[in-house]
């Protein structure tokens, strides 16, 4: 099984060439910290077609996806309420991404670490350029 389309599959009009299957890891699997990502782990465990079944291991734990991720811009999450992100068993938040370049600007970084600092948690972040930072 290839999670992309074979070259019998493809249409004539092809877009380059097909990438390598996708290396699948079992479910509970452990991380592997190591550089050059030593706080991030990425394991593969299901494909079909395009689409993926992974685990993101970070330092605070595991995260399933795919998941519905908040994404904060300027430091707040818009749309969603309070009880929505802190107490909603619905939404279940496993992860919140913030936009670090915004963060630095408003409300500081000062503020963000004093606040991560309180509540001794990480800021995980995704850059406009599609980065973790």
């Amino acid at each position: 099984y290839a999670p992309y389309p074979t070259p019998s599959s493809s249409s004539s009009s092809s877009s380059g060439p097909i990438p390598k299957p996708l290396p699948l890891t079992p479910e509970g699997t452990p991380p592997n910290f190591q550089p050059p990502h030593p706080a991030l782990c990425f394991h593969i465990h299901a494909t079909s077609q395009r689409a993926r079944y992974t685990t993101v291991h970070l330092p605070h734990g595991p995260v399933p996806t795919p998941v519905f991720m908040p994404v904060g811009t300027k430091g707040t999450l818009k749309g969603l309420t309070p009880m929505d992100v802190t107490g909603s068993n619905a939404l279940n938040n496993q992860i919140i991404l913030a936009n670090t370049y915004h963060l630095a600007l408003q409300p500081g970084t000062e503020l963000v670490r004093d606040v991560g600092t309180a509540i001794r948690g990480e800021v995980v972040g995704k850059g406009d350029e599609g980065g973790l930072h």
